[in-house]
């Protein structure tokens, strides 16, 4: 069949492809196990003793410490896992998560994964399972793996679920107990500032305690048809929002102090509304031929009505940077980077330069490609937004870079892969 032309009904039987498209996912399901028994190889290979050097799996932006797999498992390198995630073609974090899953399969659930290298068992169910095992004790993920390995294709996620949690029970009852101990402890409310939409709303959720909870739902119910009462049409579901905004600015209205309770003297202030956001817009945005701005934390386009009734809110204030001009490249005489030159790097890069890594360059650091000390400048086509975790790479092992034009970047893997980096993603150009 030719791949470059559409396919018609009147030329190809509609079972004529659903055959087709069934063999195509029996040969990816081949592929896919293939791909695992090559990890789990690759993993034996590169253990290490200890714990320090070994992968360990993030959580947020922070280094957790806790192995890619769980307890009986082995640790594996943690820079020898970068090159094996880069070769994948997957994200650092989603790299060593899936990595860590088939690791946990391979060792803590071996009927499991005798059924998937079997066909009994689609991966991806067992890759679900193991991200529920990682945290168990050995005997409860034994338990888990002997309960599952037949009937993993049938029973649901919920039943999946109880069953770990019977396991824990039943094997490490001082964690059950801590676990509802610590049950408090997972209530929060989120409000998504960094994912805001095209139309400059936000996602909020929480887990809140049950009398809490009951109370913000009174009081925004409350609210909702007060704003129904006084003339407001929209829905309730929008009435409802509008009231938590409500409930927000009638808080951060206030100007709070506190006070010493012994001497009464004020100790700090709470000045109230305080939200930054760094939008950038051209000057045809300004007199009206072009409509998109762009809002730098959460690097997604913004409508410039949007910005326009950020800008009115009372008490704002607005600071107006020039442009950078990205083509720039003027040196300092020192090691340390200066602001503009901080600011044009992560304009320019926007995220971590390491293959496929999306961490955002606004918390990076910025490494001097050119060491500083043997000659490198201070200037923006010598600096590079590298995050912790891969600034490590580059400095303590084997991964090395070259900048081939500002903001492109050729990487080298301790085994000789090579990664172009640049403004369209991450790109491999050797056939290893």
């Amino acid at each position: 069949m030719d791949l470059g032309t559409s396919t018609t009904a009147t030329a190809v039987s509609t079972a004529s492809l659903l055959s087709w498209i069934a063999d195509d996912a029996e040969v990816r399901d081949h592929l896919l196990i293939r791909e695992w028994m090559n990890i789990v190889a690759w993993a034996g290979a590169n253990i290490v003793d200890s714990p320090e050097g070994a992968a360990t799996l993030t959580e947020g932006y922070l280094d957790t410490g806790v192995p890619i797999a769980g307890p009986g498992a082995p640790l594996v390198s943690e820079f020898q896992l970068m090159e094996l995630i880069a070769v994948l073609g997957r994200s650092p974090d989603g790299g060593r998560a899936y990595v860590g899953r088939i690791i946990e399969c391979a060792w803590r659930l071996p009927d499991l994964y005798a059924a998937v290298l079997a066909g009994k068992v689609e991966p991806w169910r067992a890759l679900r399972v193991a991200e529920l095992t990682h945290g168990l004790a050995a005997e409860a993920a034994a338990f888990v793996d002997h309960q599952l390995a037949i009937a993993v294709g049938t029973v649901s996620w919920a039943l999946i679920e109880r069953l770990v949690t019977e396991a824990i029970l039943r094997y490490d009852p001082e964690r059950a107990e801590a676990d509802r101990q610590k049950a408090g402890d997972r209530r929060h409310c989120d409000v998504r500032l960094d994912e805001v939409d095209e139309h400059g709303n936000v996602h909020v959720d929480g887990y809140l305690d049950a009398a809490d909870g009951r109370d913000l739902n009174d009081a925004l119910a409350r609210r909702a048809e007060v704003r129904r009462r006084l003339g407001d049409s929209d829905s309730l579901d929008v009435r409802r929002a509008k009231a938590a905004g409500e409930l927000a600015r009638q808080d951060l209205a206030l100007d709070l102090l506190i006070a010493d309770p012994n001497t009464g003297e004020v100790i700090a202030t709470d000045p109230g509304r305080r939200v930054e956001l760094n939008v950038h817009i051209t000057d045809t945005a300004l007199t009206g031929t072009n409509n998109v701005g762009r809002c730098e934390e959460t690097r997604s386009p913004v409508q410039v009505a949007q910005v326009r009734e950020w800008l009115q809110a009372p008490k704002t204030t607005v600071i107006v940077r020039a442009v950078i001009n990205l083509a720039d490249c003027i040196p300092v005489d020192s090691y340390e980077i200066p602001d503009r030159h901080q600011r044009h790097v992560r304009l320019r890069d926007h995220t971590c330069r390491f293959p496929n890594c999306t961490q955002q360059a606004v918390r990076c650091d910025l490494d001097h490609a050119q060491p500083h000390g043997k000659g490198g400048k201070t200037c923006p086509c010598n600096l590079t937004p590298l995050c912790r975790r891969h600034h490590r790479a580059k400095t303590h092992s084997q991964w090395r870079y070259q900048v081939i034009a500002p903001g492109h970047y050729l990487w080298t893997s301790p085994h000789g892969h090579l990664f172009h980096v640049g403004p369209a993603g991450t790109t491999i150009l050797d056939g290893h």
